[in-house]
């Protein structure tokens, strides 16, 4: 039977010599795995519509033995062009979508980090990519997961600690307008790199150089 679903593509990865690994992120399924067969094809009707951070409608047929599902149609919504624009845009959203892979299990829904990362692509190419987008994005997250950081019992400064506030609890906009002083950013940026290791055991790839 088809299943239809509405999500934004997290990673791709080879499956076979013409066939790629989609993962999504959906709000009403949670993350979920599709393999598109063919994709990898000059004339698949999958050419262009599986890449980074793409938002589709899509249809599949759910496997009865695994969590890999047959891919059947992508309609493609947005692209996020943007983001193209610069590396560290991409570098920024290859990060958060590795956070949230770490820290969800497959197929278990969670609507809120679906609207954060949604809400966190639109926002990227608006400004350049600074670390209050990553210090952002890791707060909201950790609060969606129940693991927001009692900042009452963290050794920051006061300046720090409505740092923290603001990043956790107002808007892609506001945050955006920001202009934090080099010496919170660094305070921050240690506390945080302390609160993800000894919470979530290891952090991905490549948050020092998009903090340097």
């Amino acid at each position: 039977m088809i299943e239809r679903a509405q999500g934004i593509i997290l990673r791709t990865r080879p499956f076979t010599e013409t066939s790629v690994i989609v993962d999504w992120l959906t709000p009403e399924l949670g993350r979920i795995s599709t393999v598109a067969k063919g994709a990898r094809r000059a004339k698949s009707p999958f050419r262009g519509k599986v890449d980074l951070f793409y938002e589709a409608a899509f249809s599949f047929t759910r496997s009865r033995r695994s969590e890999l599902h047959t891919l059947a149609e992508v309609i493609l919504l947005q692209t996020h062009p943007g983001l193209r624009r610069e590396l560290g845009y991409v570098q920024q959203a290859s990060y958060a979508s590795a956070l949230i892979v770490q820290t969800t299990e497959k197929e278990s829904p969670v609507p809120e980090i679906h609207e954060l990362f949604h809400g966190f692509l639109a926002t990227l190419p608006k400004r350049p990519p600074q670390p209050r987008n990553i210090f952002a994005f890791e707060l909201k997250l950790l609060a969606l997961l129940g693991l927001q950081p009692d900042l009452a019992e963290a050794r920051l400064s006061p300046e720090t600690q409505n740092l923290t506030g603001i990043l956790t609890n107002e808007s892609w906009e506001t945050i955006a307008e920001l202009k934090p002083a080099a010496t919170h950013v660094k305070q921050l940026h240690g506390f945080l790199h302390g609160f993800l290791i000894y919470h979530l055991e290891k952090i991905p790839k490549g948050r020092s150089d998009l903090l340097s």
